[in-house]
């Protein structure tokens, strides 16, 4: 192991970094599961919140200076960071910050990504580290960022973006660069029509994650200077990046799993189909995202429930789950599971059904119902005798039916009347 990979090496940079994760926007594609809350406040994998994700990264990397930076519906996601990350050591310069728009440069709320980071300049410089970490809060991975700062300080970059390997048809919607053999990026698009293959591959394109590394004078001044222009939408992917391209060293890092090689595992969870999706792999024999992972745990703050308690033993009438996670405080009450994942404190009714779903936290389920291939909300009371994921004609019209054939359910739509 060289000097530059070496653990104290990779100490020193991540000491020396703040992280700003983007908690502030609503995912609309997530329909009404972000009604009520921000996307990163979303429930995921039975006891966490995505936002859980990026912070659990930050902790686990040696990043102890973490801001979270929220503007739409934030209140959910608020108590949830306080309640449980709250743990750090002020005296010790560890902080997870909550930073809401508050129109501290501007009277105007957050315009964009690079705005939001703009409008937290002073907050920045207070802290004076010598890099940032930006952050998207709303995708589900486990990726060290220690080797990406290193890789940022070895290749003199100004700025590196992490990236993905995505197919070229799924690249049209993100935010697609284009390399050189030394990784160098030299071109920078949002959303294109024809997105560029990577060098030497013509089946799949380089995807930012949404994660930069910029060393922080370099960020403030390319800050300055895109707030001063009344033609830009102040966002990163569509104004900072492409403009700096050409002048400065923008490096692209490619994440890879550290043992494999291969592409490692990132899911962007901004549809319903994607979130029901990404949920129930979880159940998997061998999931693809390891949440008992011993070496990299998943930090939250749970709520002190008894154990998940199954009861009756009748033929007709027995509690079980086939394929399934169960979280704690769950009772189920001569019902059956089937390949699905609950969230915490949700209680299944005698002789009902449960198959291929999510049912996020505190969900009452009567009896003699039927779910399939959904996705039901925190608290809904699902009345005896329901149907859902039957007919879904019929589902449609009262719920909403995803292109995936999921159907999303929340409380308002349990609650209207026949």
């Amino acid at each position: 192991m060289n000097g530059n990979n070496s653990p104290r090496f990779v100490s020193r940079l991540t000491r020396d970094t703040l992280a700003l994760i983007l908690a502030g926007g609503r995912g609309s594609r997530l329909q009404d599961l972000t009604n009520w809350r921000a996307k990163p406040a979303v429930p995921f994998g039975g006891k966490f919140r995505i936002i859980d994700f990026p912070l659990s990264n930050c902790i686990n990397s040696g990043i102890r200076r973490v801001g979270v930076v929220t503007q739409y519906k934030a209140h959910s996601l608020i108590q949830h960071v306080q309640k449980g990350w709250g743990f750090l050591r002020g005296e010790f310069n560890e902080f997870v910050e909550l930073l809401p728009a508050q129109q501290r440069v501007k009277e105007e709320w957050y315009a964009g990504t690079a705005d939001a980071i703009h409008q937290n300049l002073d907050i920045i410089r207070a802290h004076d580290p010598e890099y940032v970490l930006i952050l998207a809060g709303d995708h589900i991975y486990k990726m060290d960022y220690g080797p990406m700062i290193a890789h940022h300080v070895e290749h003199g970059a100004d700025l590196t973006v992490g990236c993905i390997e995505v197919p070229i048809e799924e690249a049209k919607a993100f935010g697609v660069m284009a390399v050189n053999e030394r990784n160098r990026v030299v071109s920078f698009v949002e959303k294109p029509s024809e997105p560029p293959p990577m060098p030497g591959r013509d089946d799949v394109a380089l995807a930012s994650m949404g994660i930069y590394v910029f060393n922080t004078r370099f960020l403030a001044q390319q800050l300055v200077e895109d707030a001063a222009n009344p033609d830009s939408a102040h966002d990163f992917g569509k104004n900072v990046i492409p403009r700096v391209i050409d002048n400065y060293r923008v490096i692209a890092y490619p994440f890879r799993d550290v043992q494999s090689g291969r592409q490692a595992y990132w899911r962007d969870v901004g549809t319903v189909d994607a979130f029901w999706l990404a949920n129930l792999e979880l159940v998997d024999v061998t999931p693809p995202l390891n949440l008992y992972d011993e070496e990299w745990h998943i930090w939250t703050y749970q709520e002190q429930l008894p154990p998940a308690k199954f009861i009756f033993d009748d033929d007709e009438r027995r509690g079980m789950a086939v394929d399934s996670m169960v979280s704690g405080g769950c009772v189920i009450s001569g019902a059956y599971l089937r390949h699905s994942l609950l969230f915490s404190d949700v209680k299944v009714s005698s002789y009902s059904h449960i198959e291929d779903s999510v049912i996020l936290p505190q969900v009452k389920v009567g009896r003699n119902c039927t779910i399939k291939k959904a996705v039901v909300d925190k608290g809904c009371d699902i009345p005896p005798d329901t149907e859902i994921g039957v007919d879904l004609a019929k589902d449609a019209e009262r719920y909403h039916v995803t292109p995936g054939g999921v159907v999303l359910v929340t409380p308002e739509m349990v609650n209207l009347r026949p």
